[in-house]
């Protein structure tokens, strides 16, 4: 079946339009051309909700207002803010970046997208987002929206899981930059990414570029973009020891690589016979609480917690960690599911 053909400049001119009337403009990133702000956007928006990193961005800039506070900051403290945001090698790639920008660029980020990908946890898309929104570089992006839309107006027929295929759409998404405007329509492709070209239901009669789209003319949109790798799930089961003493509750800190590296966590089993082996020998009666079910990226979790409150005597005898009095735990970078466990 043949394409639809899409011309750059009209398909720039009706995705501008669009975004300038109907686009988002209310975010607390936009509107700015603060390369802090919209990076730490940028980042904290990988693979997240905008709903979600609203909270999160905000209470990040009120404690590190500038890059410069940011790089100054303890990983510790960076982690604390943005335990629960997931994906946590992102919050140690931000505190890595915030310190090159500070001591290789004088607290300046770079202006250009490639100088700006020599950064720790800057890819090409995000460098491109920052150097469009804030210094008006002619430049694509190309996360997971643009993909979808791209994909989808193109009926981009090369599998998503090559590199080679990849780059290859990278490539048609310069082509269709346009001479000017870059700002909104970089912000159009993302909005109309989220709101109206949704992976299983998306809304053709809604978009402003339905004419143009070659997937909506096969009838089959959800067909693109093509990504045929997928995960396979699997699955994993630990007990947790909650241990509290004299309104103390003992923290482990996890390895620096895998799960949760670098967040504190509760002393954690392979099986209820090992831990229930560590509660004998503190004298300890465990307490049954209801069991989490954690979702991961490559699997599910599932967590066993037991509770038992032990005496100073006893306490020698556990588990290493740092004890922590219940009402500072929020100081700590905690995964998720501990802190639903808390609250």
């Amino acid at each position: 079946m043949s394409k639809t053909i899409v011309i750059p400049e009209q398909f720039a001119a009706i995705l501008v339009a669009w975004q300038r009337r109907h686009g988002r403009h209310a975010l607390p990133w936009q509107n700015t051309r603060d390369p802090y702000r919209v990076w730490l956007s940028e980042i904290m928006l990988q693979q997240t909700q905008v709903t979600t990193v609203l909270g999160y961005y905000q209470r990040f800039l009120e404690r590190f207002p500038t890059v410069s506070e940011l790089a100054a900051a303890t990983l510790d403290e960076v982690l604390a803010l943005w335990a629960g945001l997931g994906y946590y090698s992102r919050a140690r790639n931000l505190h890595a970046c915030a310190q090159a920008v500070v001591a290789l660029h004088g607290a300046e980020f770079p202006r250009s997208s490639v100088t700006l990908q020599t950064l720790p946890g800057i890819g090409r898309s995000t460098a491109a987002a920052v150097a469009a929104f804030c210094f008006g570089e002619r430049v694509a992006i190309l996360d997971g929206n643009v993909k979808r839309v791209l994909g989808r107006v193109l009926a981009f027929d090369g599998d998503l899981a090559s590199s080679a295929e990849e780059k290859r759409l990278w490539n048609h998404a310069t082509d269709l930059l346009p001479a000017e405007g870059i700002e909104s329509y970089t912000q159009g492709l993302m909005d109309l990414g989220a709101s109206i070209c949704n992976t299983r239901q998306p809304q053709c009669l809604l978009c402003p570029v339905a004419d143009l789209c070659a997937a909506r003319s096969q009838g089959a949109p959800t067909a693109y973009p093509i990504k045929t790798r997928k995960l396979k799930r699997g699955r994993r089961e630990n007990w947790w020891l909650w241990l509290e003493r004299e309104g103390q509750v003992l923290l482990q800190q996890r390895p620096a690589t895998g799960v949760w590296a670098g967040l504190w966590s509760l002393p954690l089993y392979e099986d209820e016979a090992s831990l229930q082996s560590a509660a004998d020998g503190l004298g300890a009666k465990l307490e049954v609480m209801p069991r989490i079910a954690h979702a991961l990226t490559h699997f599910d979790w599932i967590l066993h917690p037991r509770r038992a409150e032990v005496t100073s005597s006893a306490s020698g005898s556990g588990p290493s960690g740092v004890w922590v009095a219940r009402e500072r735990l929020a100081d700590y970078a905690l995964p998720a599911p501990l802190k639903k466990l808390i609250a």
